[in-house]
């Protein structure tokens, strides 16, 4: 571990699902996500009806709704093992580290993660369409809410959409760039760009690291692949790094 000095960290939906927070689901070609509403049976939302560009033109009222769905059930929900211990990495890493997570919640930074980035957007925040302001926000967000920054009525939900771009691509590339290790935890790899990051870290020399549930669709790129809950897998990890269970982290 002493040539590892860089770290970049990837995580998605498998991180957060061990809190309760729910996650995409297919049936068949059609992938929906569910939300409760009044501790009533799981609204079935699909992915193209509320997490598309077109969406949000077609039928502003649903996404918003959606979105806010969503961000009431932030309140539900606490930061579980494997966020608290990335946090415990961040407070005692020397070196560089860079969470880049593509989950929308919020619990890595109620865990206490600093270096971090949303590279799909934030629940708790709204963006403008018009001059491109984002703002804090927590509560409902109805369609025409005014921008503080410009006063346009265009707000709308903080969530990078299929086909849009993500957020601080440059950033992530620099940092992938410099990485002596990459890690990715609770991840599908089936999400461009963020399931090319590997392959990116790799070509730049980085060993490579994956904690997931099952094999992700990029496991192959890895050079090694570690299978179990990411409340389990995540602490040992940090540990490891931290040194108190040192370990390797190349080749099984």
């Amino acid at each position: 571990m002493r040539d590892i000095q860089n770290i970049v960290i990837l995580t998605g939906a498998g991180v957060s699902a061990e809190s309760g927070v729910p996650t995409f689901r297919s049936k068949g070609a059609v992938t929906y996500w569910d939300v409760y509403e009044n501790d009533l049976a799981p609204k079935s939302y699909r992915v193209e009806d509320v997490c598309t560009p077109e969406a949000l033109a077609g039928d502003p009222e649903r996404v918003h709704r959606f979105y806010d769905l969503r961000r009431a059930a932030l309140a539900t929900v606490v930061p579980n093992t494997a966020h608290h211990a990335l946090a415990r990495l961040d407070a005692g890493w020397d070196g560089e580290l860079l969470i880049v997570t593509q989950n929308v919640d919020d619990l890595h930074e109620r865990a206490g993660a600093t270096r971090m980035l949303h590279m799909h957007g934030e629940l708790l925040s709204a963006l403008c369409a018009v001059c491109g302001a984002r703002e804090p926000w927590t509560g409902v967000l109805p369609e025409g809410s005014v921008c503080g920054a410009c006063g346009s009525a265009a707000l709308r939900p903080d969530i990078v959409f299929f086909g849009e771009m993500p957020y601080q691509m440059e950033r992530i590339e620099a940092a992938l760039a410099k990485a002596d290790l990459f890690v990715s935890i609770g991840t599908s790899g089936a999400v461009y760009p963020a399931a090319g990051f590997v392959q990116t870290a790799a070509y730049h020399g980085a060993r490579t690291l994956e904690l997931n549930l099952d094999p992700s669709m990029g496991s192959v790129f890895f050079e090694q692949t570690r299978i179990g809950a990411a409340g389990v897998l995540v602490p040992a990890w940090v540990d490891e790094m931290l040194g108190s269970l040192p370990g390797p982290v190349g080749k099984a």
